[in-house]
């Protein structure tokens, strides 16, 4: 089994390099095939982000169904004592997303690169284009679903004391200002900050180190029930990850998020 006892959620590509070839672990990149194909972290496999969602409309965000997932995993070579490092090329997003998956099917031996591949690229570790060949492990999983709020929980959650609605989008869409659902606008009491606002540009996008402080001001605070949307829980997926990597106790990803929310003509909407 990899040993990354001594590593928290967040690990520098440092961390990862001197583990590359730990046995049990998986090495995950949710880049783009084209990026992929380019030049990966040695024997990462490749997953289409698009494999992480249902992709049906008009919620495409919501969980794969189970047979997919299991043959997912199945791929990577899944088993219970497997360690995961996740990574992508854009901050976060999907890499987030792909916790959220482990997350909900129970598995907690994971950990993001801090910064996916432009840190690893910055740093000067080296690239393979080998591709590592598609396992065919038989797993049969099982879904939990406290990792994820569905329309029903959220919307019987509204005007809680101890709810914090983190909105990902960005402002034109959290006003109604940009529609791209049937209605336009935002969940009665969500807080708007949008994703790569929790990125720091100088450091190859890795997660700003004044987040706490920065989303303390906003009310985001580890006291309250987060649950983080965007239009398909994908951009979400870097603030459900950045807020489990800041230790809030009570994470929650809206996979439904304004696909689903935006859709429905009988939630209601502020603007």
């Amino acid at each position: 089994m990899a040993d990354f006892s001594d590593l928290g959620l967040i690990i520098e590509p440092s961390d990862l390099a001197a583990r590359l070839n730990a046995p049990g672990l998986i090495v995950v990149d949710l880049t783009s095939q084209a990026r992929y194909a380019a030049g990966h972290v040695p024997g990462a496999r490749f997953v289409a982000p698009s494999r992480t969602q249902l992709g049906t409309a008009p919620a495409p965000g919501l969980l794969p169904s189970l047979a997919s997932l299991n043959a997912l995993f199945g791929e990577l070579g899944h088993n219970p004592q497997a360690t995961y490092v996740v990574y992508d090329d854009e901050g976060g997003g999907w890499a987030g997303r792909f916790i959220w998956l482990l997350d909900v099917i129970g598995h907690s031996r994971y950990h993001y690169l801090d910064g996916g591949l432009l840190a690893w690229e910055a740093e000067g570790y080296p690239l393979s284009t080998e591709v590592p060949a598609p396992l065919s492990t038989p797993v049969n999983l099982a879904v939990d679903d406290g990792p994820t709020a569905t329309l029903d929980y959220l919307r019987s959650r509204l005007g809680a004391s101890d709810l914090v609605i983190w909105d990902a989008r960005g402002p034109l869409e959290f006003s109604g200002k940009k529609v791209v659902a049937a209605r336009g606008g935002h969940v009665p009491g969500a807080v708007n900050f949008e994703w790569t606002a929790g990125m720091d540009p100088t450091r190859h996008l890795r997660i700003r180190k004044d987040l706490p402080q920065v989303l303390e001001a906003l009310g985001i605070t580890p006291d309250k029930e987060i649950i983080t949307h965007c239009q398909t829980h994908h951009r979400s997926g870097f603030t459900y990850l950045a807020a489990k990597a800041l230790g809030y106790p009570r994470v929650k990803a809206y996979a439904g998020s304004w696909g689903e929310w935006g859709n429905n003509p009988d939630t209601p909407i502020d603007l």
